[in-house]
């Protein structure tokens, strides 16, 4: 299951590259992507990203977008960072994988930990915009970049060293058994129930607080975890380069119009309650 996400992000690009969905009318009112640079002294390499914002003026909340792996930067901009900008919120997608040469997605639950800290080198990058409220910016991540989301945002020493913390967290179809579910922020969970990449059953037992061992956590300990498991969904639910399902060394990959719509809908409605003031 954890070595998934690097198929995973071999057959996206490649489905990608030729089957992107046209934008909504609503996100095509949306400004431009404007894209960005974030430089990583002392590292030897730039962080790479595209900045949208909302029409008008004030201060806006703000997300953090990270893609499945390497190549989906801007489709993953041009689909959710168009939409979540017409809700009103400042969107950051940021490109990990590219600048580090990371073709492919590796195994494993956390071969590359500086990953994790690119949402808070994100999160910097947000609070310098005078357009940003720096109080209300949350983080959403896809797959890999779900195991960013969450190992960001759980507790440990990545969260712990951040000057500057996140507000609330979302992850799409993660990979919950490396978590013990300690999180710092309110934390949404969306994965499909035939998901057989990043099982819906693992993000329950992280949901309940239990691992393969029994209990990992406490009731009430760290932040509530949300957890929607879609109906009938399979891997990859939100995106059409899968209109045509996939199967790949007998897993699955099917973009699912139904479980896509449910989920914009979770995650605009957690964003609103998580980050816009209630009157």
């Amino acid at each position: 299951m954890r070595h998934s996400i690097s198929a995973l992000s071999a057959l996206a690009v490649l489905a990608l590259s030729s089957a992107l969905s046209p934008c909504s009318a609503e996100q095509q009112s949306a400004r431009l992507a404007e894209a960005i640079q974030i430089p990583l002294n002392p590292l030897p390499f730039i962080l790479q990203g595209f900045l949208r914002r909302p029409e008008g003026i004030g201060r806006f909340p703000a997300i953090v977008l990270l893609p499945i792996c390497e190549g989906y930067a801007k489709s993953l901009d041009e689909d959710w960072g168009a939409r979540i900008t017409s809700w009103g919120f400042v969107t950051l997608t940021l490109d990990s994988f590219g600048p580090r040469g990371i073709k492919n997605c590796p195994g494993g639950s956390a071969p590359y930990p500086d990953l994790a800290a690119d949402a808070y080198r994100g999160l910097a990058f947000l609070i310098q915009k005078k357009y940003v409220d720096q109080q209300r910016i949350a983080l959403v991540g896809f797959a890999w970049g779900a195991w960013q989301t969450l190992s960001a945002v759980e507790r440990g020493p990545v969260e712990r060293v951040a000057e500057h913390k996140f507000s609330a967290a979302a992850a799409f179809y993660p990979p919950c058994d490396s978590f013990k579910g300690f999180m710092t922020v309110p934390t949404l969970i969306l994965v499909g129930e035939r998901d057989d990449w990043t099982t819906a059953d693992a993000c329950r037992k992280l949901a309940a607080g239990e691992d393969d061992m029994g209990i990992s956590r406490q009731k009430g300990e760290g932040a509530p975890i949300q957890l929607i498991v879609l109906p009938d969904a399979q891997h990859g639910f939100d995106l059409p380069a899968f209109q045509t399902p996939v199967q790949y060394r007998g897993r699955h990959l099917a973009f699912d119009k139904s479980a896509a719509e449910q989920s914009s809908e979770a995650l605009h409605q957690f964003l609103r309650s998580s980050l816009v003031p209630h009157p």
